[in-house]
């Protein structure tokens, strides 16, 4: 769905030319590197493949037709980040930027990201009674029912084609995947620091507050000893979505006993600078596939990693440059990866490197590999639990896989919603706020490096399979034996502090 004619239509539907190129900026200096409903090619002309600055210099665009030539743009644009951009209102141009700084600024600019103004998240209303249901086709008929209740009932208050809906397991199976999380932090919470400390949960990115409810009710009802020492902390990077929690708590007489336990933080947890010395839990449910990555390609003849930058233009329009000045904090990641992984994991040299030469000696042959984003928000939101929550277990939940990605390795799902129906896309340079980004998660890798930067141990398992021992999944079986809770989110994984 990513043509010329839909891109024209994206142009008029956001006032934006949603269109991405890419270009090889020749260094001036060269230097060796130190979120589920679920960009182009360059030939050489060098003469010698082992001449470096002959084949650098000779790099061309040869996918766009008659592409503008943005070299002197690239040259003279400041760059910019995406913290330097938190107080616009407006969109900005006229700028270059780090592929992760621009997928930030998209995502979570207070004034025009997609979490902080565009994002609705689904409420299917009452709890669904599996035991009265069929099968699990029955379980999604009755949810796309109440997922077209719920759009025309916004609809009816304000009409948006563009509104972006998404749901969550905690909506979808609520209040019992909130049990399945409440049992696992209270059974281990008494294994290890009850009765001398207090149960402290933080939860990342808390939606509508519905996680914090269902845990707490399940604590209040079963274990009251536990609840009286149990505080709960949001961090909330949205305003908007932090005042829905707050409304959250005074609801009804049973969310209105929680306050004295709550405390709701609107900020970034990339803003974060106290330490907290107490042994606690943190939460990063479907977290990590919003933390923006970084875009790195190769030289197939070197090897060498090259930098994705975004140029955005007087008009808007979006043109991607790779240059050998690799960032301390992507230079860091690749160092990093480098020594903690122990097993071998996908990326663009994995394989012969005679192979791949032979490949980019062929006529019309790409000058760089294709990209690989790399988590390199990941790698600074370990950093922080690491100085200071150094007494943190944490808990995360994610996709190791998604359907439908842009080109790449570890490449995200780029999409929106136009009319009710996903529209998915085939480049992450897209009109800012209106676009979901989302990376899946190599576990494995992130795994490894989780256990070097912050010295602690961790077990990594399927979703289902951790649902299967902490959920009471009678709780969502169907008349058929189908278990919608366990047979959804086969595509994401578990990880946890031991």
């Amino acid at each position: 769905m990513n043509s010329p004619l839909l891109n024209r239509v994206f142009q008029r539907l956001f006032s934006h030319e949603t269109c991405s190129r890419i270009r090889y900026r020749r260094p001036l200096g060269l230097h060796e590197p130190g979120r589920l409903l679920r960009p182009s090619r360059h030939v050489s002309t060098a003469k010698s493949h082992d001449d470096d600055s002959t084949r650098e210099s000779n790099w061309q665009q040869r996918t766009d037709l008659f592409p503008q030539d943005k070299s002197a743009d690239f040259e003279k644009y400041p760059m910019v980040t995406a913290d330097m951009l938190r107080s616009r209102k407006e969109r900005p141009k006229r700028v270059k930027m780090l592929t992760r700084d621009f997928i930030e600024d998209s995502l979570y600019n207070p004034n025009y990201g997609y979490f902080s103004k565009q994002v609705v998240i689904f409420s299917p209303g009452e709890p669904f009674d599996f035991h009265s249901m069929r099968d699990e086709l029955e379980f999604n008929h009755l949810l796309g029912k109440r997922y077209t209740e719920f759009e025309d009932k916004l609809d009816a208050i304000s009409p948006n084609e563009t509104r972006q809906l998404w749901h969550t397991p905690t909506e979808l199976f609520r209040p019992y995947y909130g049990e399945a999380i409440a049992r696992y932090l209270v059974e281990n919470y008494k294994l290890s620091h009850h009765p001398y400390h207090d149960l402290i949960i933080y939860e990342l990115g808390a939606g509508n507050g519905t996680l914090m409810l269902n845990i707490l009710d399940h604590i209040r009802d079963i274990y009251p000893d536990v609840y009286d020492r149990t505080k709960f902390k949001v961090i909330e990077i949205s305003s908007a979505l932090a005042a829905m929690q707050t409304s959250q708590l005074s609801r009804s007489s049973s969310a209105r006993g929680h306050s004295d336990h709550v405390e709701i933080i609107n900020k970034s947890i990339f803003d974060w600078d106290t330490y907290i010395p107490e042994q606690c839990w943190v939460l990063a449910l479907e977290v990590f596939d919003n933390f923006a990555h970084d875009s790195i390609r190769y030289d197939p003849f070197t090897e060498r990693p090259l930098q994705g930058n975004v140029l955005i233009d007087n008009s808007g329009d979006f043109y991607e440059f790779y240059t050998h000045e690799i960032d301390p904090v992507a230079s860091r990641f690749l160092r990093v990866r480098s020594i903690a992984c122990s097993q071998p994991f996908d990326h663009p040299l994995k394989g012969s490197r005679i192979l791949r030469n032979l490949k980019a000696r062929l006529p019309f042959a790409a000058n760089l590999t294709v990209p690989e984003y790399i988590p390199t928000r990941l790698m600074q939101f370990f950093d922080i639990l690491h100085e200071y929550f150094p007494h943190h277990r944490l808990l995360t939940s994610d996709f190791h896989s998604l359907p439908n990605t842009i080109k790449g390795y570890n490449s995200p799902v780029v999409q929106t919603r136009y009319q009710r129906r996903v529209v998915p896309v085939s480049t992450p340079f897209v009109q800012q706020g209106y676009f979901d980004i989302l990376f899946p998660t190599n576990f494995e890798v992130i795994e490894d490096i989780y256990r070097a930067m912050t010295g602690k141990l961790t077990r990594v398992s399927t979703h289902e399979s951790f649902l299967k021992r902490w959920a009471y999944v009678e709780d969502t079986q169907t008349k058929s034996g189908e278990n919608p809770l366990l047979s959804w989110y086969k595509n994401a994984s578990v990880m946890s502090t031991v």
